[in-house]
This record gives structure tokens, sequence and C-alpha cells, in this order.
């Protein structure tokens, strides 16, 4: 519920289930939750906590790029931060942590010193699975040319990424010529990487008829009378009471319990807030307030997270088609242009995002993935693999398509230079650059071709959810899984249970259905 206790190495023997020897990684997706942090508002205060907490020494290092001459030269502007607020009679203080601290002071919501450890040990973690196992990652670069990086606007999230970046290639796994990584960020009103209610109308309506839900469902309950025996008596006056809806809400109160038991004895609240079973009701409840409509609701999976789960699955198929929208279009050479990496890298490997523990839960609960598991521990990660069988082993190919794709399409001409270096799709405008081709990603899967579906054939997807092997129920059928093992679903089933709430237009639906009913009229599982 809280911080992640991570399990060690996978052992010889696990390896060789989870890796077998006739399938070869060809690409992984980590989309990591930022470390341990301050709570994002300054609550119970009338209970003792402090505001402010001083688990933050950046604040005493930080570093800012500054121009000179004219634009002529950047130079490193090193300072220390100290948080300003307001005093007891509305003038200004300096913020202060529980003994007096100043220098080493935690804004709201800020990675902390044991936030940035947990996810340099993440990074840890990957490097010993990824270099020094398996060997699909080199043990040095010279470059990051073939590492997808992407961080959410919120600071914590992109110092998580950083950090686990750094914590799986430190300074002796980097050449003394590394180039600085590109990072990808997005404007807040563009950002899929959580889901943005925010930003989304639609989705906002949706979440909160949800939550009004789970409020309906539980405020009157014995276990909400559980929770209100134990610490309503903290509750603020114009409250004094607890429920979903109360103010803080019942997860804002998670929220600082989690963040509390995260750190030190200074900054902890009455010992009725960890009561075991008050947290596992808080966390029952939270759970089933934020991440039951991924479960229930085609529109709200596709508004909340099918923006991102389409990036993944196109970054999954460009590394089949070899077109570059594996990342690498995106990542781009010298000087941000498009194609090949500044090291002549012609394919992404390894993706690492820094995102949240409201985007871990909802790609699982969205794929059928999450049913009965808790709140997402800070540090937590998903690691989302793409395989091939090695040319060694045939690929599971239909009979029908080997006929049909045979039969249906008219052959093809020589290829040109860019279909030889780029796999053979076809060039379109995207994001107003004609010379990145489009590939199939983007198509729903019973709208491809025969050709194109036999793309597909011989790549499976996993998913492992901090170390462990998660299953998609979309995937247990026959033909839709690597024989003797549901946990490897093809590539194609993957895709096509992704494209059914991958928007096409995420901005256009957000302001689309505004009258229509929150709740769906017929079942609409997930993962499938």
């Amino acid at each position: 519920m809280t911080t992640l206790r991570p399990r060690g190495p996978y052992s010889q023997e696990e390896l060789r289930k989870l890796y077998p020897s006739g399938l070869e990684l060809q690409l992984v997706q980590v989309l990591l939750r930022h470390g341990e942090r301050s709570p994002v508002s300054a609550r119970f205060q009338n209970a003792g906590l402090p505001a402010f907490w001083p688990y933050c020494r950046v604040a005493r290092q930080m570093v800012s790029a500054t121009m000179e001459n004219a634009g002529e030269k950047w130079t490193p502007m090193q300072w220390r931060r100290r948080l300003e607020t307001f005093g007891a009679d509305d003038g200004p203080v300096i913020a202060s942590g529980p003994r007096g601290e100043v220098d080493d002071v935690c804004n709201l919501g800020e990675l902390t010193d044991e936030g940035r450890m947990t996810t340099w040990n993440l990074g840890r973690r990957l490097r010993h699975l990824y270099v020094d196992q398996l060997q699909f990652m080199p043990p040095m670069i010279h470059d990051s040319d073939m590492i997808y990086l992407r961080a959410t606007p919120i600071p914590r999230a992109l110092e998580s990424l950083q950090q686990t970046f750094w914590g799986m290639y430190p300074s002796n796994s980097r050449a003394a010529s590394f180039p600085p990584p590109t990072v990808l960020l997005r404007a807040p009103a563009d950002e899929t990487l959580f889901p943005n209610d925010s930003n989304c109308r639609r989705f906002a309506q949706l979440s909160r008829a949800f939550a009004q839900r789970t409020a309906d469902r539980w405020n009157t309950t014995t276990e909400m009378e559980y929770l209100n025996k134990l610490i309503s008596k903290w509750m603020p006056e114009s409250s004094k009471r607890v429920a979903v809806d109360s103010h803080p809400r019942l997860s804002g109160i998670m929220d600082t319990i989690n963040s509390t038991l995260a750190h030190g004895p200074e900054t902890r609240l009455p010992k009725e807030f960890y009561d075991d079973k008050g947290r596992k009701i808080i966390e029952r409840i939270g759970v089933e307030e934020w991440f039951s409509g991924y479960q229930e609701s085609q529109e709200y999976r596709s508004l909340g997270i099918g923006g991102l789960m389409g990036d993944v699955v196109e970054r999954m198929v460009g590394s089949v088609e070899k077109n570059g929208n594996d990342g690498l279009n995106e990542i781009g050479g010298k000087n941000g242009s498009t194609g090949a990496g500044r090291g002549g890298e012609k394919a992404i490997k390894l993706g690492l995002s820094g995102c949240h523990d409201t985007t871990l839960a909802a790609v699982l609960a969205s794929l059928g993935a999450f049913q009965g598991e808790p709140w997402p521990p800070y540090t937590s990660h998903i690691a989302l693999e793409l395989f091939k069988k090695s040319d060694s082993q045939p690929a599971q190919v239909p009979a029908k398509r080997r006929a049909e794709a045979i039969t249906t399409d008219a052959p093809k001409a020589e290829a040109s230079w860019f279909e030889k270096m780029f796999g053979g799709s076809a060039v379109v405008a995207k994001n107003g650059n004609s010379n990145i081709p489009l590939g199939i990603a983007r198509k729903k899967t019973e709208e491809l071709k025969e050709s194109d579906k036999a793309k597909l054939d011989g790549y499976f997807v996993r998913i492992r959810y901090n170390d462990r092997v998660m299953s998609v129920p979309g995937c247990k059928p026959a033909g839709k899984h690597l024989d003797g093992d549901e946990s490897f679903c093809t590539l194609e089933a993957f895709k096509s249970i992704v494209d059914k709430y991958t928007p096409s237009h995420w901005k256009q639906a957000c302001l689309s259905n505004m009258e229509g009913p929150a709740f769906p009229t017929k079942p609409e599982p997930a993962g499938y």
C-alpha cells in the first residue's frame, strides 16, 4: 500500500521459464510510478503532522541553465532553495520542518530522498535483469539512441525517470563522450501518460460519476463507521466525518497515510491512522473509486488510458515493421532529425516512462489484469515485453491466413530505398512530417489485410507487474497465446484488445457524448 518491497532477482530456473529459448526479446517498455514523496496537500496539522517535511536534500544543490553573452554561452547556475509560506499575521515566513529545518524542506508532492533512492534501485534491478542476466541491453552505452525516455509534466515523475535511468546506467556504464539523453515531455493539455481528467471534460464527468457511485455504496456502511470511530476526531471542523467524498476525501487520507509510512518518525500521524483493518478498508474503497471504471466501461478505458495504450502498441508494431514508430522517430538523431539515432541506431530496445499510480492501475485494469490488486505502491513498475519467435522456431501462422495472404494481396513492385530502410510501410504525413511512415499500428486489427496481419505472426506480448507475470483474459483462448503458456499473448490478439479502446481522436472524444449516460447499458468487461 505504500513502499514497494521488491522481490530478489530471478533464479536461473525462473529465468529459463520466463524467457524460454524459443523466444527472443525485442522491445521492453517500462512504465514506472514515481518514488516516495511528500503529501500533495498539507493535511492533519491538527493531529501534529508538520506541513513541510525535511527529506529533500536536493534543495541545497539546485541547478539551472542560464544564458550569457547574447545566447552564445550556457552556464549552469547552482543555487539553494528555501520555501516561503504564510506566517501567523499573513506575513511571509520561511517554511520549516519539525525541528526547524529550513534547507532540506520538501515542497508539497515532491520526490524525497527516499523516493530518489528507491527509483535508483529500480534502475539497478532493471540493469541486473536486462543487462547482467539476459544480455538484452549493452553493459556500456555511448549514447541513449536505443532508449525511449518519457515523463509526465509532474516534476516527481521526471526526477524518478532520471533516477531510474542513472541507476540502470551509472557513470561507469556510460562512455566519456555520452551526450545528453533526449527526454520527451508533453504540454498538460496533451498528456495521456496518466488519466487526464483536468484536460478531458468527458473523462472528468465519468470519473466523478464512478466516484459518486462509490460514495453512495460505502458512506453509510459499517466499514465507514469503523473508520469514523478511529479517526473522525481529527477531521476538520467543517466536516467531522470520514466519507468517500468528505474533506479531505478518503483517498486524500490514504495519500497522507502512505506518505507518512514511507518516511521518518518525525512525520507520523497518531497510531489510529495505521490500524490494519482501517487501512485495508480505505484501500479497498480507494481502488474501487479510482479504478472500477476501467474494468466496466469501454468509454472510461478509452478516455482514461486508451491514448497511452495506443502509443504502447504503436511502438510494439513499429518495432516489428522497423519503420521508426517504435519511438525512434520521436527520439530522433542529431539536432532532433528523424530516422536513425546519433549513434546509428535503427531501433528502440528499451522504453522508460515516468508516471503515476493512476497510470499503472489504469493500464492493468483496462487489460482485465487488476482484479484483487492493492493500490500500486511507490516505485511500482509494469514491464511490457515484446518477443519474437527465434528463427529456429516456426511462427504460429493459421493455414487460412497463409492462403489468403498469397491470394488476396497483389504482387508488389520492387521496393524503394525508403521501403527497404523502413520495412515497406506506406509513407504518409504524420505530425506534419511527410518522411515518417504511418505503418499499420493505428489501424484496427479487423481492418488489416491478411498480409498486414501476417507481419504480426510470431510476435508475443508479456506483462510483468512488480516482477509478477500478469495474464490478460482475452489472450487465454486457443490461438491467442503461445502454445503452452497463456501469459504470452500473441501480438495480434493483444493489439486487437487494445484497439477496442484506443481513441481515434482523443481530444475530440473528450468533448463528445457530454449528455450521454456515465455507466454502460450492458456489461463491457476489460481485457477482451
